[in-house]
């Protein structure tokens, strides 16, 4: 495969083609704020200010109060930087072409993709502590169907209080959950006659599993715990305002001919930084799992 045929434009295409399918995290987070990121370092502000404060007004007497508004900005910094290298031997371009470029950028792209939720997942420590129900170890919540262990459909109600307590829209609501957790979903009576099943191009995203008790909800293995025995899960809730990502949206990708082989190499760069901008927006639910039923 010679160097000159390389086509930097077309296979920077199927990477970010291909991360879009892989996510599911990441397709719960905002981009309102993404802008041209050239280098790691690179930084997006976030302009806001504070909260209006109103007062009481009597007729001809009263004196108004100016209030100066407090900058409220925030800065989100591009500092997570990851890279793909590989090589490809010119036999096997010659046997495999093209089929062998499309399945190693497959599996570049979804090897980032799985980097960039599980850094995501992690987050869940920005989340507002009123937000946060249960905590790792002895706090946290069992979930399931034994004596004194939550009902998993009364827990999706509960975190939904927990975000209308906080304001927190109805609308566009999102949970993701463990593997272990939609399980026990599925097997509730009442999750299966208050859920909207996927349909169309909803069944084809990531992850999702259906609508129920207010909430889109999808599964991950992205999720983190505390590594315990019995670990502690920790599952997160909120809104895609909750969380800001800047991805570079021209990948890295060059192609070089390699000095100690007959192989051409090839190595990409993607660029991105994420910062909970709204933690009221964001509810987390540290649960064990209980028993099955």
């Amino acid at each position: 495969m010679a160097v000159d045929n390389f086509i930097p434009t077309l296979w920077t295409a199927r990477l970010l083609s291909n991360l879009q399918k892989s996510h599911v995290l990441a397709a719960r987070v905002n981009r309102d704020y993404e802008g041209e990121i050239k280098q790691a370092g690179d930084t997006v502000k976030i302009g806001g200010i504070g909260a209006v404060t109103v007062s009481s007004y009597t007729k001809n007497s009263t004196t108004l109060s100016w209030q100066t508004l407090a900058d409220a900005s925030q800065t989100l910094v591009i500092d997570r930087a990851k890279y793909f290298a590989f090589k490809v031997d010119d036999v096997d371009a010659a046997q495999t072409k093209p089929k062998l470029m499309d399945e190693a950028m497959k599996e570049a792209s979804y090897a980032i993709s799985d980097e960039i939720d599980a850094y995501l997942a992690g987050l869940y420590t920005d989340a507002a502590t009123a937000n946060k129900l249960g905590a790792d170890g002895g706090s946290a919540k069992t979930v399931g169907y034994g004596s004194g262990e939550t009902d998993p459909y009364k827990t999706l109600v509960n975190m939904g209080v927990l975000l209308s307590k906080a304001n927190v829209p109805s609308a566009g609501r999102w949970a993701v959950v463990t593997p272990w957790f939609e399980g026990m979903l599925r097997k509730s009576g009442t999750f299966g006659a208050n859920v909207a099943s996927p349909s169309g191009e909803q069944a084809m995203l990531n992850g999702y599993i259906g609508r129920s008790a207010g909430f889109d909800i999808y599964t991950s293995n992205n999720l983190t715990n505390d590594a315990q025995g019995t670990p502690t899960w920790r599952l997160m809730f909120g809104v895609d305002a909750a969380i800001s990502m800047a991805v570079q949206k021209a990948p890295v990708m060059e192609s070089i001919r390699l000095q100690d082989s007959f192989s051409d190499g090839v190595r990409g760069l993607l660029l991105y930084g994420a910062k909970v901008v709204r933690p009221a927006a964001m509810a987390v639910l540290f649960a064990k799992e209980g028993a099955d039923s």
